[in-house]
Formats: C-alpha cells, sequence, structure tokens
C-alpha cells in the first residue's frame, strides 16, 4: 500500500453505543454489521472500532485481559471475521483499537509478574521500596500517584491511568517481541490498520527521574481535563522516551508486510512535534493529539494550525479529529454551526476522523452523577464531568425507545433531546446535517 491511505476519511464507532443487536442493552460488532449500509452511503473509507477485546470494562475495554478475544457483550470472534468480510464486500477497512503500553490488572501476564512466575517478573514496571514513599513524583492521568503499591509482591507498579491498567515493561525485549505478535495475530485474523492508544506512553525512564514542574503560564492541558494535577508536570520522563522511536519502526515493517495502516495517539506536552517525530516513511503512517479536541478549540486558527505542520514538517503526516470518545463533542465546545465545523474539517489536509454521531450535529449529552460510568467523571466530579457525555447511544430512530438503540435498559441513558437529530429524521431531509456530510465527503474524495 503505497500513499493510498493518505487524506482518507476515518470513521470512528464507538461499539457500546452505535447499536445493539443482542438486547442486553450494550452495542455490539453484529449491532455494526446491521448498518453496513448506512456506513456504506457516509462514504468514509475506513472504520476505526474502540476496543472490543475481553476486559474487565474497568475502563470500557482499554483494560484489556485477553488480546486476542472478543469481549462476550460485543460478540465473538467469528461476528468480528464476519465483519471484517462485510466491510471488505462493500469497499471498506476496518481499523481496530489496540492498547500497547498496559493490561488490565486481569490479564494472566500481570498475575504471574504479581507471584514473580514463569518468567514474567520484568514485564511490567515494579519497584521495591517502602510502602509509605512512591518511587517519584509521577502522576496517574486519572488522579493521583501513578504508583500503587501490591502487598502480595511487596512493590510498586506503574499505572499512568486507573489502578487497574499496570504498565507493560518495554524495556523487556520479550514484552516488545509480545506485542509484536499481538499486532500480527490480527494482521493475520485480515484487519486493516491499528489505532495505538496513547503510543508515546510505552516506555518510562531507567532511572525513575521525578518529572519538573511547569510555570502555571505553560499549564495547557490537552487530553485530559483542565483542573487535573497532571498538566502541571512536564512529561519528560514517564512517557515520550526516545526508545520509543525505535519500536514503531519495527511496528511499521510489520504492517508495510501486510499493506496495513497505523494512526498513533499521541497525549504530550508539545503534540504536534511529537506527531511530526513520530510519523514518516518508516515510523507510523499518522497520528493525531488533542490539538483540536480540547476545551480551547479555536475554529478560526484550525487552517493556520494546519498548514504550520506541513510547512514545518514535510515528511510527516497528521490525522485530524474535532471530536472523538475522550472528548466533549464539539457542537457543544464551540459556537460555529456544526455544519461549518464539518466544512472545515473535511477541508483539512491530511486524514480526517469523524466521530459517530458528529455527521448528525449531535451536542454534548448532560449525565446527571448517579448515571456516569466513566471512572475519570466520578474522580474529578464535579469539575470535570467524565467522557460518558459524547458516549451516550446513536441515535437511529425519532419515534422509537431508546430512539432505536436497544429493546432493552441502555448501558448508558439515551438522550431523548436527540429525538430530531435521529437518523431516520435526517434521511428524509435533504437540507440535513448527515446529507450535507455525505456531500461533503463526496467533493473531498474528487478534490484528492
Amino acid at each position: 500500500m503505497k500513499n493510498n491511505w493518505k487524506n482518507k476519511i476515518i470513521y470512528q464507532i464507538y461499539p457500546r453505543s452505535f447499536f445493539d443487536s443482542s438486547g442486553n442493552g450494550i452495542g455490539d460488532l453484529k449491532g455494526i454489521a446491521k448498518k453496513i449500509d448506512y456506513l456504506k452511503r457516509l462514504g468514509v473509507e475506513y472504520i476505526w472500532i474502540s476496543p472490543f477485546f475481553k476486559s474487565p470494562q474497568k475502563d470500557f475495554g482499554y483494560d484489556v485481559s485477553n488480546y486476542r478475544e472478543v469481549d462476550p457483550i460485543f460478540g465473538t470472534n467469528n461476528d468480528l471475521k464476519n465483519l471484517i468480510e462485510i466491510f471488505h464486500k462493500n469497499n471498506l477497512k476496518i481499523i481496530i483499537d489496540l492498547v500497547l503500553s498496559h493490561t488490565s490488572d486481569q490479564h494472566p501476564w500481570f498475575q504471574k509478574s504479581l507471584l514473580r512466575e514463569d518468567n514474567f517478573d520484568d514485564w511490567y514496571v515494579w519497584v521495591d521500596g517502602r510502602k509509605d514513599e512512591s518511587p517519584n513524583n509521577w502522576l496517574s492521568v486519572f488522579g493521583g500517584s501513578s504508583w500503587k503499591w501490591s502487598d502480595k509482591r511487596n512493590a510498586f507498579y506503574l499505572h499512568n491511568f486507573l489502578e487497574s491498567q499496570p504498565d507493560l515493561n518495554f524495556h523487556n525485549t520479550e514484552v516488545q517481541n509480545q506485542m509484536l505478535d499481538e499486532i500480527k495475530f490480527w494482521l493475520d485474523f485480515g484487519i486493516d490498520g491499528f489505532r495505538f492508544d496513547v503510543i508515546n506512553f510505552l516506555f518510562h525512564d531507567k532511572n525513575l527521574r521525578n518529572n519538573p514542574y511547569k510555570d502555571a503560564s505553560e499549564i495547557r492541558p490537552l487530553g485530559f481535563n483542565k483542573d487535573n494535577p497532571y498538566g502541571s508536570q512536564i512529561h519528560k520522563f514517564d512517557n515520550t522516551r526516545p526508545e520509543t522511536e525505535s519500536f514503531i519502526k519495527k511496528i511499521r515493517s510489520l504492517l508495510d508486510g501486510y499493506g496495513a495502516i497505523s494512526i498513533g495517539e499521541i497525549v504530550a506536552d508539545n503534540p504536534m512535534d511529537v506527531i511530526a517525530q513520530y510519523t514518516s516513511e518508516d515510523k507510523l503512517h499518522m497520528a493525531y493529539c488533542f490539538e483540536f479536541l480540547s476545551d480551547e478549540f479555536e475554529f478560526d486558527k484550525v487552517e493556520g494550525i494546519v498548514d504550520d505542520f506541513f510547512q514545518k514538517n514535510k515528511n510527516s503526516w497528521p490525522c485530524w479529529a474535532f471530536s472523538n470518545h475522550d472528548a466533549k463533542r464539539i457542537a457543544s465546545r464551540s459556537s460555529i454551526e456544526p455544519k461549518e465545523l464539518m466544512r472545515k474539517l473535511l477541508s483539512l489536509r491530511g486524514n480526517i476522523c469523524i466521530y459517530q454521531g458528529e455527521e448528525l450535529g449531535l451536542h454534548e449529552t448532560s449525565v446527571d452523577f448517579d448515571d456516569i460510568q466513566d471512572p475519570f467523571g466520578r474522580a474529578f466530579w464535579p469539575d470535570f464531568k467524565g467522557r460518558d457525555g459524547c458516549r451516550t447511544p446513536m441515535p437511529w430512530e425519532k419515534n422509537q425507545k431508546n430512539l432505536g438503540f436497544t429493546r432493552s435498559t441502555p448501558w448508558l441513558k439515551a438522550n431523548e433531546n436527540y429525538k430530531n437529530y435521529a437518523v431516520d429524521v435526517q434521511e428524509n431531509d435533504p437540507n440535513s446535517m448527515l446529507n450535507l456530510t455525505r456531500k461533503l465527503i463526496i467533493e473531498r474524495k474528487i478534490a484528492t
């Protein structure tokens, strides 16, 4: 695959909230398959599906306990095989969301490492010491120290996110080889590409040096909530380490053998610089960051930021998004009309991600504390209300229960204010946001 992946449009599906075919209140792989006509008619070229791997679901699939098995709430591996076949018959390619930096604490690897079994002793980041004294000042994105004491092992382990998401030790070549094997498994399965979660978090400083602190004027929290202490540090030693580049070259070499593509998620202090550094002929195909996903979104500056990136980085390639499963919906972060936002997004050079419901002009849902599912939101409520507001069920039919998403109680309440944004309403309105999006996608394809 040469350059025919460039400038293509990627549509992100958050499977829990897309369409429930089984009646358990949670969207699933068969539900995605049932909406193939909708996806095909939209005109996008790649479908990125957020994690559906076996998981305790404490971070809704970003805490993996088995990389090679579909979680039963989403279906089976055979359902995924059927979905790939359906996509390919309809000229759609499938990108899956792979979390390389950490696993669930329920993963057998961690359970063995905890007990120092079967050569798994060094598979995670363990530090001996005193229970009352953390190894350093590193912080978790989800609040508090990124170190958790284990009485069972009598040591600390690193977790950049939830305590139940221990970090793998990428300084161990066995870990690197294992994760390359996980990628290869899915390539052999028929997957067309990967979105790599927080790809710059793979390596940590071996010497465990403390992170320096920012001047208050430098705090720009892209990728997390505004008042999160995480934003007060310069993340020099806990992520974005120089060793990462040699590993992503190994990933690229593997992908090239299959003609598959890669998208890296970057959460960093200087995200544009990291995108430039991580994307080139022998590294990741493209990467995205929270530049346009934060509350600081400024519509008038978008083109300048994009142009500046390409002027400075002629051999690198970005992917742009205005919304995703981690950010407040763009229609609620900007005073600009959703149609104008979509015009702007689809005019940008680079690959484009559209998040499910963005093509309908959906705004953010206000979720009551009692209904919050996201552990991130519970930790920082009420200053930060979590990510549930952009994850509520997709509205398919105006007059159906739960707007046609599920026959039973949904995992997260459907937003009844979405009734007039429902797909069946917009299908029949030639001037709808949905039909404009389809038109703009056709125009983009012709132009590129």
